[in-house]
């Protein structure tokens, strides 16, 4: 009954979620928002949106292995799955300017791996959300002319109001995200499993639908700048304001050793790695992609089994 009703509340989530994204992404375009902007901050924020509301409540019901262990999941996903998919249906090209951003994204994952590691405090979540206002005036600042802005979403005379559109799916992510908690802390107690493996695989997995499926559409349209924007701006967000959300509403010490160390660490490495192959050709073509996917492929199993052991 856990395993069902969480993967109801997933799938209300991904909708919920989805519907946000696409109000935001036409607000934007109405607003005549630049490509950067609108990967790095408007899909960047509304693609997160799932992971801020899921650690933010995990917290405040006392599951903050659960919250971390969606942060982390999400940011392993992100770059592995995510950008793995997306590389298979059209290889990316790396424009310098995102490159760039790469490195403001790993620092923020670095910055938030630091803290993760000591008692959490609302000190070292202020800290996080001032360090995340920073870095989102530098992705903005970074932009190049190498990118182009993306087409209108296409919108019928009877469309919802993008306004409305956005509001709703902002509150039925809210509501699923509760659901989501509830569910997976049934399951942790079930199954007896680390609150840090099943957010980082079934909760992380789910909230990152929202990016698989808003970065597949993109690698459809050819759209490298929205691509790597939306990934990188939602890494950063995840690491920085998830991150300060989960400190700000949760409190004490991470009682999931192994996902605090091992796993921060295999987010690091991650990162690393998407960034290197960026660099390298400054191009994410289809055997890239086949790497990043057997990378998160590996990661997952070798929580997984550590988690069994446990």
């Amino acid at each position: 009954m856990a395993v069902l009703v969480l993967l109801l509340g997933l799938t209300v989530l991904a909708l919920a979620a989805d519907q946000f994204v696409l109000g935001a992404s036409r607000l934007a375009h109405q607003m005549n928002v630049p490509t950067v902007v609108m990967g790095a901050l408007i899909l960047g924020f509304g693609t997160s949106a799932p992971e801020f509301v899921v650690s933010t409540w995990a917290a405040r019901q006392g599951e903050v292995n659960l919250g971390l262990g969606n942060i982390v999941g999400s940011n392993v996903a992100n770059l592995t799955l995510v950008l793995g998919v997306a590389a298979f249906i059209r290889p990316i090209t790396v424009p310098t300017g995102t490159l760039s951003r790469g490195f403001l994204s790993l620092g923020g994952v670095l910055i938030f791996a630091a803290l993760v590691q000591n008692e959490m405090t609302n000190g070292q979540g202020l800290v996080l959300l001032a360090v995340f206002v920073m870095s989102m005036v530098l992705m903005v600042r970074l932009h190049t002319a190498e990118e182009t802005p993306p087409p209108a979403i296409p919108e019928s005379k009877r469309s919802i109001s993008p306004w409305l559109r956005a509001g709703a799916g902002l509150l039925g992510t809210m509501a699923a995200a509760q659901v989501v908690v509830g569910a997976s802390t049934d399951l942790i107690e079930t199954l007896n499993l680390s609150g840090g493996f099943v957010g980082f695989s079934m909760v992380a997995l789910g909230t990152s639908l929202p990016e698989l499926v808003t970065v597949g559409a993109a690698a459809r349209r050819n759209e490298t700048g929205l691509i790597l924007g939306n990934l990188l701006g939602s890494n950063l967000f995840n690491s920085l304001a998830v991150g300060a959300g989960l400190f700000l509403a949760g409190s004490g010490t991470f009682s999931d050793v192994f996902m605090q160390t091992r796993g921060v660490a295999a987010m690091l490495a991650v990162a690393l790695l998407a960034l290197l192959l960026m660099a390298t050709g400054r191009v994410v073509g289809r055997r890239e992609g086949a790497v990043l996917v057997l990378t998160y492929l590996g990661v997952l199993a070798y929580l997984g089994f550590n988690a069994a052991l446990t």
